[in-house]
């Protein structure tokens, strides 16, 4: 009765108000592959973890998630996105450090105003 039975997140749901400039932003900025597109949905791949962007057919589901993405070398990516004109809240900084782990974050806004996030841990 120990065992977890959630192993990984295998989809993430992001709510957009236009979904074209959205799929744009998603694969042109922050180059994430389009899987497809079908009935107001677009699903993204995202190195084993899907990426949904639909249109909310309510308010109740019109609240975003932050959805954290993680990459190697948090300054080169912040700067790369940045290049991209990707609207950043804060620059790269430390939010933790669990003995020699550090983890770093630096949020950003998508096309929609969602505020999202780019993560990288390392050794110290």
């Amino acid at each position: 009765m120990g065992e977890n039975l959630i192993q990984k997140v295998g989809q993430i749901a992001v709510p957009v108000k236009n979904l074209d400039q959205a799929v744009n932003f998603y694969k042109e900025k922050l180059g994430l592959p389009l899987l497809f597109t079908s009935n107001g949905l677009a699903f993204f791949e995202c190195n084993g973890l899907r990426l949904l962007l639909s249109v909310p057919e309510s308010e109740e589901f019109a609240h975003s998630s932050i959805i954290y993405f993680q990459v190697e070398n948090i300054k080169e990516a912040y700067e790369d996105l940045l290049s991209k004109e990707v609207i950043f809240i804060d620059e790269p900084h430390l939010i933790a450090k669990m003995g020699q782990t550090e983890t770093w974050m630096a949020f950003f806004k998508d096309s929609e105003d969602n505020t999202h996030a780019l993560m990288s841990e390392f050794e110290v």
